[in-house]
């Protein structure tokens, strides 16, 4: 029903270093453990004058929240209100425990949970831990708990609004920067605050306020960090996303540099080959783990039997073979260097895509709100304080669109997005599923692709046909859409694949036809498309079907020679206008419709011998009657608008066939 809008993305719910294992055992065909028994247990261990039970309790609690069925029994018993002052607990072993079972649980559990543990107040207890000095307790330690309560804070943060406004209020931004600045010495705490000030920072106007020059500054530091481990690139892409967000407090003098020093960023990411870095990473942990192995080999050999005492440490309670990360830390990749270093440049890779998508969807304030923040000279001081002097002509903020345009392009954002959206490497593909460690980077491997035609629709919507590069590049992009789709003959059971290439290939061939650029899918490839896509149970992808046959026969109207393709678009499209039981998809197909039979002669022709004008004249009364029985109950207010414009549009239209047929017929 119009030009479609590419949504923005948000940051998931969960916890991006890792599945719960609920998920995981879903995914194998393994069923989650039911018994939520020990939950009981471990409660009543946390009041424990030991410190060392209440800190294996937490553990457990840690392990326990992953399946999805222990979490109502934890809900029942209150499990937030008494982990939450554990916290505080004088043992730091505890606080980090503790914490760590909360991040389990606010990642595991989802909205409802975050929710719920706002609604217990975990937020008190959480930010006085963050807001506690312990100087002259081990840093380590402190920089461990500080890792898990900021991945708390920002899985709850996610989730729930009033704990953003918390956020806000208690000054959390100050206490979370202190972490990021540090990112030299701990650039895994640094990902982690960099991940939350990503999330709190989108869509808050209250919070920017709270930026000064030096806060600026430690966001620049980070960004600009001379280091290229994927640690530190996956890092400076979710701080290049957080300086995005601060895009209203940029002074224009700055925009074009800040625009292109985040673009250079992304492009570095999207320049790098995830396949073959998966490939090589592979190779290197199979080379580290059998040179281990002879290693070990070797000192077995040479200590004989002494390594029993070692061996026996696991059966004696106080004694701590396994080290506490390996109970709080369920939910991160396993710590293999080399696993640990693939996920960090696939979710860097993933992270770059969706700042992309929502640059280019990012709406243009308007001029008021720009010469209010341009009055603003404390604004602009203590912002041209903190960021270099940009050369060249200074920008006005109502250029941002202008300079996000044109650093895409000279940062070749398209080309890299193109390849993107290519299949995954098969070899790669092919290792990581024969190891089950490695087996989830499958999916996300799959992410990035969808990602990546996400991100291209956008630019074919938002850019001139020059910058991608003229109409035999669009061509040739279609043909690349195409084969992708036909190469997989089941391409209509992934959802998320047919969602984002429907997406893609609608924005496509609306933009070359828009440009009169001939297109390169045959009719029947298209209705091939279509009759599998019309199928899904998926709104989007059903709507972006009936989108793209509009588009195929208003363009085919205007030519010779289509009739017998007219017809079956214009029957397959009433179909799904008078059956489909979304309205936002029959809404689509009558729009649609209006599009291909709105003119031409061989559009009147092929209108009339399908008796289009009879089966809209019966539907009329059915679709209106729809829209007032199910409106309110089921669509939003912006839905609602449109459905009212598709319903006086067809009132228009039945007016218009009745004249096209009796010119006809007489």
């Amino acid at each position: 029903m119009g030009k479609s809008r590419t949504k923005r993305f948000k940051r998931p719910q969960f916890s991006p270093t890792g599945d719960c294992q609920a998920e995981a055992a879903a995914a194998n065909g393994a069923e989650p453990e039911e018994d939520d028994g020990p939950a009981a247990e471990l409660l009543e261990k946390l009041q424990h004058p030991s410190a060392e039970v209440r800190e294996c309790a937490c553990a457990g609690l840690a392990r326990l929240v992953q399946q999805r069925p222990a979490l109502p029994g934890l809900a029942r018993r209150d499990a937030v209100r008494r982990v939450g002052p554990l916290l505080l607990d004088p043992s730091l072993a505890v606080r980090e425990t503790a914490a760590g079972a909360l991040r389990n649980l606010s990642a595991c559990g989802g909205f409802e949970v975050c929710d719920d543990m706002v609604t217990k107040d975990i937020m008190t207890p959480l930010v006085a831990l963050l807001k506690e000095e312990k100087k002259d307790q081990n840093r380590n330690s402190i920089e461990n708990i500080a890792n898990e309560a900021v991945n708390v804070l920002w899985n709850i943060c996610e989730c729930n609004s009033r704990a953003v406004s918390i956020f806000n209020k208690e000054g959390c931004l100050e206490i979370v920067l202190k972490y990021l600045s540090r990112f030299s010495t701990n650039v895994d705490l640094a990902i982690s605050v960099a991940y939350c000030l990503q999330t709190v920072t989108e869509d808050n106007p209250e919070l920017l306020k709270s930026f000064s020059a030096p806060a600026l500054h430690v966001l620049e530091s980070a960004m600009l960090s001379p280091v290229n481990s994927t640690e530190y690139i996956l890092l400076k892409t979710l701080v290049a996303g957080t300086i995005w967000n601060l895009k209203d407090i940029i002074p224009s003098k700055s925009q074009a540099e800040i625009i292109n020093a985040i673009l250079k960023i992304l492009s570095e990411v999207l320049e790098m080959d995830a396949g073959e870095t998966v490939i090589q990473m592979k190779e290197a942990e199979a080379h580290r783990l059998k040179t281990a192995a002879e290693t070990e080999e070797t000192s077995q050999s040479t200590n004989g039997d002494d390594l029993i005492e070692d061996d026996e440490m696991e059966e004696i309670p106080h004694k701590r073979k396994v080290r506490r990360k390996t109970f709080i830390s369920d939910l991160l990749p396993p710590t293999d260097k080399e696993l640990r270093e693939t996920i960090a440049l696939l979710t860097a890779q993933q992270t770059a895509l969706e700042i992309i998508v929502n640059m280019c969807c990012s709406e243009d304030p308007t001029d008021d709100e720009w010469e209010e923040l341009s009055s603003s000279d404390e604004s602009d001081a203590f912002m041209e304080s903190s960021f270099s002097e940009c050369g060249g002509q200074l920008l006005s903020p109502l250029c941002l669109s202008h300079e996000v345009h044109t650093a895409l392009t000279n940062h070749l954002i398209p080309k890299k997005i193109f390849d993107k959206t290519a299949f995954p490497n098969s070899a790669a593909v092919d290792l990581c599923s024969r190891n089950p460690t490695w087996k989830p980077l499958i999916r996300k491997m799959s992410t990035i692709q969808c990602r990546a035609l996400v991100c291209l629709q956008s630019l074919v919507s938002l850019l001139d046909v020059e910058h991608l590069g003229g109409p035999a590049a669009l061509q040739t992009l279609a043909q690349h859409l195409s084969q992708l789709l036909f190469s997989q003959p089941d391409f209509a059971k992934h959802v998320d694949f047919l969602e984002a290439i429907s997406s893609a290939l609608r924005a496509l061939l609306q933009t070359m036809a828009s440009q009169n650029i001939p297109q390169c899918m045959t009719p029947d490839q298209l209705m091939t498309l279509c009759t599998a896509g019309i199928q899904s149970s998926n709104v989007g992808v059903r709507v972006n079907m009936v989108s793209i046959l509009g588009i195929t026969g208003s363009v085919l109207a205007k030519e010779d020679g289509t009739l017998d393709t007219l017809k079956t678009i214009g029957c397959f499209l009433l179909e799904v206008a008078t059956k489909d039981p979304s309205l936002v998809v029959a809404g689509e197909a009558l729009d649609a419709l209006f599009d291909v039979f709105a003119d031409g002669k061989e559009a009147e022709r092929a209108s009339v011998q399908i008796r289009l004008l009879a089966a809209l004249k019966d539907f009329q009364p059915v679709f209106k009657m729809k829209i007032r029985k199910e409106g309110r109950a089921k669509y939003s207010p912006d839905q609602l608008c449109v459905l009212d414009n598709v319903k006086m549009n067809l009132r228009r239209f039945v007016a218009y066939q009745e004249t096209v047929e009796k010119r006809l017929t007489t």
